[in-house]
């Protein structure tokens, strides 16, 4: 019952390349900062990564795509970083672009055992047609498109099939966890991390706050311990915001 690690690099020590990952967080909130660090000193390729988006340039998931480690993004928006953008649009990075509600949900039908769902959003366009880029060449042509979706009607209104996320590694970031892997996310925090916790194979995760087991009210729990299988104190987060924007004086 006890699933404590010492600290990032051992609890994210056996993560291969080429493993698929999925990282909590949304912008720079409740991202999961020590392991993402683990995995930037350890140098891993080939990574595919699904998390709403990518950080920014130089913090965040953005450290990985940076260092070159990734191969594949599955996220519902990219707009805060410029080597994103370069990566892609050059054929380094392949890119599926989920709707934002589409792949919270998901991630939730993956963490639930779901292999699929209906859902409208994206019907007429394509991501239900299929043809949007993941993919391109160097020289700017489409390397690779997404594929025409199955579509059906219930009651008079077009759905279209999306399939349930699953990952071999969950990465997550929580405000207080006990030994035995309960975790207690903090307001705006909480986001994609649950989601991501419930659908990984091997869930690690960070807190800032490590406590023993009983100290935490069970109606206050937010993500099991069966959820989880590693745990370790955080340390030394930066929590940056990734834009400010101030009123005049």
């Amino acid at each position: 019952m006890d699933k404590v690690f010492p600290d990032a690099d051992l609890a994210c020590a056996d993560i291969p390349e080429g493993a698929k990952i999925l990282a909590g967080g949304f912008g720079l909130c409740g991202i999961p900062e020590n392991c993402i660090a683990a995995l930037r000193k350890r140098g891993l390729r080939d990574l595919w990564v699904v998390s709403n988006n990518c950080g920014v340039d130089d913090w965040g998931l953005g450290l990985l795509l940076n260092n070159r480690q990734l191969r594949k993004m599955t996220s519902s928006y990219v707009g805060e970083n410029k080597e994103f953008e370069r990566q892609f649009l050059t054929g380094e990075l392949e890119v599926e672009l989920v709707p934002q509600g589409t792949l919270a949900e998901r991630l939730r039908a993956g963490g639930a055992g779901i292999p699929a769902f209906f859902t409208p959003a994206g019907v007429g366009t394509q991501v239900a047609e299929g043809g949007l880029p993941m993919l391109y060449n160097p020289d700017g042509t489409v390397k690779k498109a997404s594929d025409p979706k199955e579509t059906r009607a219930f009651e008079g209104l077009e759905y279209v099939l999306e399939l349930g996320i699953t990952g071999d590694y969950a990465l997550v970031k929580a405000w207080k966890g006990d030994r035995h892997g309960n975790l207690v996310f903090h307001a705006s925090a909480r986001n994609f991390n649950p989601l991501c916790a419930a659908a990984g194979r091997v869930t690690i995760a960070e807190v800032e706050e490590l406590v023993e087991p009983g100290a935490l009210d069970p109606d206050q729990v937010h993500t099991p311990g069966v959820f989880v299988q590693r745990i370790f104190q955080g340390r030394d987060y930066q929590k940056r915001i990734e834009r400010r924007t101030v009123r005049k004086a």
